[in-house]
């Protein structure tokens, strides 16, 4: 029965992983890259160390290990993304002209009194300034 709950956790894990790199492959830009490849990468590890400590047991070498790095993740991967999403707005880094709107910019043109509609008037998402 362990066996089998340990080949599910990993099969688990493989599926969002592969997803991820889809994911990543096929988003338009760089935030929705982000966003991809942080939860489906996240999902794809934690059923894969999951499965790690099912199959060596908690208190194992590997399972104390495994139990860190889900504790560690669990902090660290959001903390990441929001980092390298808020390091690519300020540097400039495009949106996907699909992109319904830019809520940081539009609030900034808010409080300065600017009349535009916050897209950088050709509609890109682009940073003015």
């Amino acid at each position: 029965m362990r066996e089998v709950l340990v080949a599910g956790a990993a099969l688990v894990g493989l599926f969002f992983s592969l997803s991820a790199a889809v994911g990543i492959l096929r988003m338009p830009d760089v935030y929705t890259r982000i966003q991809c490849s942080s939860k489906t990468v996240t999902m794809g590890v934690l059923p894969a160390l999951a499965a790690l400590v099912i199959g060596e047991g908690a208190f194992s070498q590997y399972g104390a290990r495994a139990l860190l790095i889900v504790a560690l993740l669990g902090v660290l991967n959001p903390v990441a993304a929001h980092a390298l999403a808020r390091a690519a707005y300020r540097t400039g880094v495009p949106m996907w002209h699909g992109a319904v709107q830019d809520e940081s910019l539009e609030d900034a043109a808010k409080k300065s009194g600017d009349p535009g509609d916050g897209r950088g008037g050709d509609g890109s998402g682009k940073r003015r300034g």
